[in-house]
């Protein structure tokens, strides 16, 4: 039983161990309970060990439980405090108290994510009177670099890749001084001891200062941008490439040279003052701008200024970040304008890590590359994220979130080890270790060779930071997953136990766990709309499920549709058109009624007997329930994106962004295009029939109907549709309803326009609605669902 100091005899000196989990190592923690100590004439002592921080200590009971108070409510801004435990323990009685060094052993502890630039060290690196002036590595327990250059745990300078650099006696001198803010930060460097700066003019040609009248690097680098050259940038997680955004011809060089013809670029801009000239950010964006996570926070480009189209074609919103670390923050102080500052790399590989490989794959891209001696350890991205009515929505977890922890829900206290390999696309893992899921950083596209690599290499990384052994491989359905491959592998191996989960209940599942839901909380409603995913020997991609942690039933779907070309019709929306409406009209309904539309004429003239072969052969033409791909329909129809999608999701990005508000939230809701809610012949399950949309629409294209209205109309009249089918389905012959609760998941739900509308109805028609906020609703959250449901079937079998 934990004991309490403050019940004790109070003029009695007593002795306890106090153990604290959580986030805890790495961010001036131990440093934090030394100064408390002190102050409260304490003796005893802190140490790091594999389980988090140890403390011993001895002295009157009321202090030690004024320190016990103290802990938590003065502990640094980057910890994070699971739970307490305190013993009552003998000690040998000692003078004062002391920092004494790290214990090894089973990692209990979590590992800090990388944290932005603290305000101290920003005014640091500015004030000339300071001798880390212009110091572009500057950092101290608040902030700087954690997972990318961590190795083993406990986090301490030996275990990272700053072991290679040895302090200085002033260095030193900080790192003991328990009044230090750099006090056993395991990071800190200066200039005469510390990772230094080395400007490269690629193509193995030294860059030369005086070529440019700099100071140093950075002035060079200042210099460069502002001429319309193009930097590679050695970053925190890995390496980036940047220009000046107003700069048309180095935005298009820089799109040319990294082979990203469409894809938004990501922003960086110097302060608040210059990200206004261009977007008008609420105060919550303006929040998590600032936040110590310092994601790329998607704004809307209504500011009095206009950057190119170039930057994000077709989208009204920009990606922007604040400086994230002195380096970044020391090149943009000296420029008034945002610049670029998108991932180091070609088309959708990772991004680049190693120096050497930078210098030659980097040299078709960039002109100059900025580049350091510390080494980077793990590769990881920036972090995105949208504000949805002032929620956060992550659209990609990196820097700044992974790999800190989710607690698993109440009742899975108990959950075994066991491994997540989430899916293939916007792909992650995830660790079930101490009841904590600890998903990895948005590692890409298995498919790209690099990324498989590095799916490979992080999880080795995580197997010795977390001391994780798995009981058991999580795996999604399709048979043809990298990840499930591998696992499969792995699993005959290593004698591993093997579980498959479907993709849409492990949808559901990661968003039951990210809001919380306890194990023995009743069933919900999931409606899961995305691209598609391996169902029941058929591609779903549409799905109402009622599901909890144990299992699921689907209750609804939408239509299959064929999926014209297989995996090309993914990346052309113009074949997923052409099988809606030969699945909806056929072809002679559609001449009779529509034939002039320009949609026609350009569908007439694709090969459609070939087409016409394939669909009533079924040859490479699957059928799929996919909400995706509906809306690469309506997007091509309206000729957005309509021959091919540059990214995953364009088209119906671009759909998204033409939707008309006023239409949208002012205009009656009987023009919304009507859905019907017929039955399957052969399984008689209720789904989503859209002829009747697709009616009504090809007839306002024939009104000349602005597009922007047409987007809306397809919106609402989808968020309509889904909440009459959630309607259905939650009527029973009970009294009680079958559901009170629905969770949306899925990629589709990454449309802020359509996960407000369908939120707005569901809440007005009764349900409590659940959606995501710390996980990614898209694939990126995947291996969480995986995790949780795994570990539920594990316990459920006495495993």
């Amino acid at each position: 039983m934990s004991l309490n100091p403050s019940s004790a005899i109070p003029d009695l000196p007593v002795s306890y161990e106090i153990r604290v989990r959580g986030r805890v190592q790495g961010v001036g923690f131990r440093p934090t309970v030394l100064r408390l100590a002190l102050e409260l004439q304490l003796s005893g002592e802190v140490r790091n060990d594999c389980e988090g921080v140890l403390i011993r200590v001895a002295g009157p009971p009321t202090a030690i439980a004024g320190l016990l108070a103290r802990i938590t409510r003065e502990a640094p801004p980057l910890a994070s405090i699971e739970r307490i435990e305190q013993r009552q323990v003998a000690l040998d009685t000692q003078d004062g108290f002391r920092i004494v060094e790290s214990v090894g052993g089973e990692a209990l502890t979590q590992i800090c994510p990388d944290s932005v630039l603290c305000p101290e060290c920003a005014k640091e690196i500015v004030d000339p009177l300071q001798r880390r002036h212009r110091y572009a590595f500057a950092n101290c327990t608040h902030c700087g670099p954690r997972l990318s250059i961590i190795i083993a745990t406990p986090f301490d300078r030996a275990t990272t890749t700053m072991a290679d650099f040895k302090l200085c006696d002033a260095c030193h001198h900080e790192y003991h001084n328990p009044a230090d803010r750099r006090f056993h930060a395991e990071a800190t460097a200066c200039r005469g001891c510390g990772p230094k700066l080395s400007l490269v003019r690629l193509h193995a040609r030294a860059a030369r200062f005086d070529q440019h009248a700099m100071l140093d690097e950075l002035d060079t680098v200042v210099s460069l941008i502002k001429r319309g050259q193009i930097v590679a940038l050695k970053g925190l997680g890995g390496y980036q490439l940047c220009c000046d955004a107003t700069n048309l011809e180095a935005v298009v060089r820089l799109r040319t040279g990294k082979k990203r013809a469409a894809k938004p670029l990501a922003l960086m801009a110097r302060d608040l003052d210059v990200i206004r000239h261009y977007c008008t950010p609420t105060a919550y964006e303006e929040q998590q701008l600032r936040s110590r996570e310092g994601p790329i926070v998607l704004l809307r480009a209504l500011g009095p200024r206009r950057l190119p189209d170039a930057i994000a074609p077709g989208l009204p919103t920009l990606g922007f970040m604040l400086p994230t670390t002195p380096l970044h923050l020391l090149m943009l102080r000296e420029i008034d304008e945002p610049v670029v500052m998108t991932s180091g790399n070609v088309s959708d590989e990772p991004p680049i890590i190693d120096d050497a490989t930078a210098m030659t794959c980097l040299a078709g891209i960039a002109d100059y590359a900025l580049t350091h001696d510390r080494r980077i350890e793990c590769r990881v991205d920036d972090s995105v994220l949208r504000l949805v009515a002032d929620k956060p929505l992550v659209l990609r977890r990196g820097r700044g979130f992974a790999p800190a922890p989710i607690r698993v829900p109440p009742g899975l206290e108990e959950a075994p080890e066991l491994l997540a390999m989430g899916g293939e696309l916007k792909s992650t893992f995830c660790i079930l270790k101490n009841a904590e899921a600890i998903l990895s950083q948005h590692i890409g596209d298995l498919k790209n060779a690099e990324a498989f690599n590095d799916f490979q290499r992080i999880q080795s990384l995580f197997a010795g930071l977390f001391a994780h052994t798995p009981r058991a491989l999580i795996i999604d359905r399709h048979p043809e997953y990298l990840s499930s491959k591998l696992a499969r592998s792995r699993a005959q191996t290593e004698k591993l136990s093997l579980i498959e989960v479907q993709h849409h209940h492990a949808h559901v599942a990661a968003c039951l766990a990210d809001n919380g839901r306890s194990l023995d909380a009743s069933p919900v409603l999931g409606i899961v709309l995305d691209g598609l995913g391996y169902g029941d020997g058929e591609l779903w991609g549409g799905e109402f499920l009622v599901a909890d942690y144990h299992g699921f039933e689907r209750l609804g779907t939408f239509k299959p549709v064929a999926l014209l070309g297989g995996t090309r019709a993914a990346h052309e929306p113009w074949r997923n058109l052409y099988a809606h409406l030969m699945a909806e009209m056929g072809w002679s309904q559609f001449e009779m009624n529509f034939a002039e539309l320009e949609v026609y004429t350009d569908l007439a003239n694709r090969p459609r007997s070939l087409l016409d072969a394939m669909l009533r052969n079924n040859i490479q033409s699957p059928k799929s329930s996919s909400c995706g791909r509906l809306f690469d329909a309506v997007a091509a129809v309206l000729g957005i994106c309509r021959e091919q999608q540059c990214y995953e999701g364009e088209a119906a990005a671009r759909l998204e962004a033409i939707v008309d508000d006023d239409t949208m939230h002012l205009e009656d809701d009987a023009l919304a295009y009507p859905f019907t809610i017929p039955n399957l012949p052969d399984s008689g399950l209720p789904y989503i029939e859209p002829i009747a949309m697709w009616n009504a629409l090809l007839g306002d294209l024939i009104l000349e109907t602005p597009p922007g209205a047409i987007a809306a109309r397809f919106h609402k009249g989808l968020a309509k549709v889904l909440v009459t089918m959630t309607r259905k389905l939650a009527r029973s012959d009970q009294e009680a309803p079958r559901f009170d609760t629905v969770a949306l998941s899925g990629g589709c739900f990454q449309n802020a326009v359509l996960l407000q509308e369908v939120t707005r109805r569901l809440q007005a028609a009764g349900f409590t609605v659940l959606t995501h906020s710390r996980i990614p609703a898209n694939d990126g959250g995947l291996a969480l669902g995986q995790a949780i449901v795994g570990a539920v079937r594990l316990i459920s079998a006495g495993n």
